[in-house]
């Protein structure tokens, strides 16, 4: 059960977020413009969830792309919306938090 929760929200241990940061791949922030301005990660974009199907171009679709929210629910959306609009390797990193920690 606990290995099908990690699946579904993409948190899988084998994802090396800071390599793929190395690689050139892009943080999107799915939170409020609100949330984001009390913190984020540095260089990251912030979409808020509610406009990432209008904002489909602002991601480019050759880069891997790394979602995250205040918890991990939005930017499992923010995954699936993006999968489904061709972008090949996308991961949800989770918690902003968490996954700026991971990075360091």
């Amino acid at each position: 059960m606990i290995q099908f929760l990690k699946n579904l929200f993409g948190l899988t241990p084998e994802v090396n977020y800071k390599e793929l940061l190395q690689s050139g791949a892009q943080v999107i922030d799915v939170r409020t413009s609100a949330e984001f301005q009390t913190g984020h990660i540095k260089g990251a974009i912030n979409i808020p969830l509610q406009g990432i199907q209008s904002s489909l171009s602002k991601i480019k679709k050759d880069k891997p792309v790394i979602t995250c929210c205040a918890s991990g629910m939005r930017s499992a959306s923010a995954k699936s919306i993006l999968k489904s609009n061709g972008f090949s390797e996308v991961h949800n990193g989770g918690s902003w938090m968490n996954l700026n920690n991971k990075i360091k």
